[in-house]
Formats: C-alpha cells, structure tokens, sequence
C-alpha cells in the first residue's frame, strides 16, 4: 500500500494501488447525515487526507474520527463532534455490563 508521500510524481500515471488506498480515490462508502459527509475508505484514512478534504471543502470543517472514517461538517465554532459519537454513548449504555 502507498502512503503519504510516496504518490507517483504529478507527470506519472496512478497505478491502482494508489487509486485504492488514496483520498478522495479509495472512498469506498459516502454517506450523508444530517448534512455532514462522510467518507468510509478501503483503509482508515490519514492526517494527510485530512489536508486533501480541507483544500476540496474549503470553509467547513473536516474531522477524522476513531475508526478512520473522514466527516465532513459545515462551518461552525470549535472542533466539530463526529456524528458517531451519540452512537458510541448508546453502545456503551447498552452493554452487559450496564444490564
């Protein structure tokens, strides 16, 4: 697998290999929730396609959340909070543990 600066030259062709494990390229899954975009890829995404998805939705703000999934969320105030956070909260609620 290719990472980080290893992409071919900008004069060189991509091989499939850098098509499938690069942003926005390896996306495998977009979704949309309640207006935030979300992209599941082949492989966890990285610091570096955070910087890519900055450069493409300029204005708005990009997350990477803990499973390597990349949100894109609208202009606001602070960090934004992935989508799946309420999700992981009720997860934990309903555990064994908490029965």
């Amino acid at each position: 697998m290719m990472a980080g600066p290893d992409l071919p030259k900008p004069d060189k062709p991509f091989t499939l290999d850098d098509w499938l494990h690069r942003w926005p390229a390896s996306v495998y899954a977009t979704e949309l929730h309640d207006g935030v975009l979300v992209f599941i890829g082949r492989d966890s995404f990285t610091p570096r396609d955070v910087e890519a998805a900055q450069r493409t939705y300029p204005g708005r703000r990009i997350l990477l959340d803990d499973t390597g999934k990349l949100e894109i969320h609208p202009a606001g105030d602070g960090p934004p909070t992935s989508i799946y956070h309420h999700t992981d909260s009720l997860r934990n609620t309903l555990s064994p543990t908490h029965a």
